[in-house]
């Protein structure tokens, strides 16, 4: 019977990713998920949040000042702003030659690289200059 109420959980958790586009934190999806089950706990969200991206069904992307999670599987970077916390997805191709390069130098059997490009959002930009 337990095992049933976590998968109903951890569905709710993952509808609650699929739902966003906008790599919300755990935070943000404890307070999505709390919106359909008000006795849901934070650390049921958490857990399954790492449930859920160890099984591949959510990417886990570690930013500065909270992981947040997506709903992309696909190999891409992502970009971080230093002023308002926002994280989008960077517009160019993942670089397979990276690890291909990265695997020759070092002997490593290279899986993957993930990259987080930091700076100031357009929006922070504007912000900055208007001060």
């Amino acid at each position: 019977m337990n095992n049933k109420r976590n998968t109903r959980q951890r569905q709710l958790v993952l509808d609650a990713v699929l739902s966003r586009s906008d790599h919300p934190s755990a935070d943000e999806i404890y307070m999505d998920v709390r919106e359909r089950d008000e006795k849901i706990s934070r650390g049921t969200v958490y857990r399954n949040l790492n449930i859920l991206a160890g099984e591949g069904a959510i990417n886990h992307v570690k930013v500065p000042a909270a992981d947040r999670y997506d709903l992309r599987l696909d190999r891409h970077y992502h970009m971080f702003c230093t002023g308002c916390g926002a994280v989008t997805d960077a517009p160019i191709p993942y670089r397979d030659d990276c690890d291909v390069q990265a695997a020759e130098a070092t002997g490593f059997e290279v899986q993957r690289h993930r990259t987080i490009f930091e700076g100031l959002c357009p929006k922070c930009q504007e912000k900055a200059k208007t001060k």
